[in-house]
């Protein structure tokens, strides 16, 4: 299936493309070769890189392999960028801007961009036809539904809004995450494995997937998260769309991996 890998990575080489001297992790290598070579095992001809935050707001990489590659589009990271600026990514394949808010410790690591930036930003986005996306969690996200329903742009939540295995379908925020993607005003990136590092079995995030696939298969796309930041040892990224293909009916799957990402970033 020629479909769509829509969270993605990568990094380097850094003699070209140094990381930012301000940066929380340094990771190994990923260049654009690899990501492609890995887009062919998967058999997919789509995908979606996000600008790492060890790049800061140096978007060179990130420019040079859209140039190159008219097959992928870009996510980046701004605080405040102006709707002119934006405009010329977005014709460059840039599709849209990545806000953190989430709870705990990652709340506000270097190169990340707040919520409060996002609402900063809501003009500048919407003029330059872009969508947010959101990395958050199900403990937060409750105290900020109500201003994600007002953005008259798509919010793209990823890694499934984070959701906590062992809370459970009934916990307040996936909830709250359930009735954002059922109205249609949040769209998210199912990435199961994120939720599930320390759970006995991937299984366990299964029924948080189907509740999503019940709640609105329209506004569902799929991401590896290559390369499988800060995850030792990191999945077998095939077994992932592997395992997505058997948690998922079709037509559900082909328009989840085909059909919405043609639609979301187009």
């Amino acid at each position: 299936m020629a479909g769509w890998d829509c969270h993605a990575h990568v990094f380097g080489p850094y003699d070209r493309f140094p990381l930012a001297p301000d940066r929380s992790y340094t990771p190994p290598e990923a260049t654009l070769a690899d990501y492609l070579a890995m887009l062919e095992r998967l058999g997919m001809a789509r995908g979606v890189l996000v600008h790492p935050s060890a790049y800061g707001e140096d978007y060179s990489l990130l420019r040079n392999v859209l140039a190159r590659q008219p097959n992928l589009r870009g996510v980046i990271v701004t605080r405040d960028s102006a709707a002119t600026a934006l405009a010329q990514l977005r014709e460059e394949g840039v599709r849209a801007a990545r806000f953190s808010h989430r709870s705990g410790a990652g709340t506000n690591f270097a190169g990340s961009a707040s919520f409060q930036d996002l609402v900063r930003m809501t003009k500048s986005l919407a003029d330059a036809r872009m969508h947010a996306e959101l990395w958050t969690d199900c403990k937060v996200l409750p105290a900020i539904a109500s201003e994600l329903r007002r953005f008259p742009f798509p919010v793209v939540v990823d890694h499934m809004g984070g959701f906590d295995y062992e809370a459970g379908l009934n916990d307040d925020g996936f909830r709250e995450l359930l009735s954002l993607l059922e109205s249609g005003h949040v769209w998210v990136k199912l990435c199961a494995y994120r939720n599930a590092l320390k759970a006995p079995s991937i299984e366990l995030a299964r029924p948080f997937h189907d509740k999503m696939l019940e709640a609105n298969p329209s506004q569902l796309v799929w991401g590896s998260d290559w390369p499988h930041l800060n995850v030792a040892p990191a999945p077998d990224t095939a077994q992932l769309l592997r395992t997505f293909m058997e948690w998922t009916p079709e037509p559900l799957a082909s328009r989840i991996l085909l059909d919405n990402p043609a639609r979301l970033y187009s």
